[in-house]
């Protein structure tokens, strides 16, 4: 099962959110650390705020915390309410054998994931996304190289004789 792009982001948020500490974080700060667009985070901290995982103080010296210790926020929950979030009500016509059997196949994936604690990941630091602390980091022309290495990025196409 594949989440899409605003579930992953909302974990790396919250993670972010673990790690500091019980202090008001500013929501500028965090898409700048996880390198995702400030409308973006802004409007998947809205939805964290409204799904009672984070609370947010407005004004100058405002930002986000979590509402609960990280031990208590379950990764499946956090999933469920990400996903399923505007998603419109259960179709009574048509496919309701396919629409059984997808909402028992996700029902299970997510049962994994309320096995794991914001606290967990916080704690083992598990890249989601492919984000690390220490920035991206890829392959160019067949060798690793990381953002801000100094290097051009030359494909084997591009390659220059020195």
């Amino acid at each position: 099962m594949r989440l899409n792009k605003s579930t992953g982001h909302a974990v790396r948020i919250l993670i972010d959110c673990a790690n500091g500490g019980g202090q008001l974080v500013k929501v500028a700060d965090i898409a700048r650390r996880l390198e995702i667009t400030q409308q973006n985070a802004f409007k998947i901290v809205h939805l964290l705020c409204k799904s009672g995982f984070l609370q947010s103080a407005r004004g100058r010296h405002g930002g986000v915390r979590l509402a609960h210790p990280p031990s208590e926020i379950r990764i499946g929950d956090v999933v469920r309410e990400i996903e399923l979030t505007g998603s419109s009500a259960k179709d009574s016509e048509g496919s309701g054998d396919l629409n059984q059997i997808v909402d028992e196949a996700l029902d299970a994936f997510v049962s994994v994931l309320d096995q794991h604690t914001l606290a967990d990941m916080a704690k083992g630091q598990i890249p989601l996304g492919g984000a690390s602390a220490g920035g991206t980091s890829r392959k160019v022309g067949g060798r690793p190289a990381t953002s801000g290495s100094g290097r051009s990025r030359r494909g084997p196409q591009q390659a220059v004789a020195r």
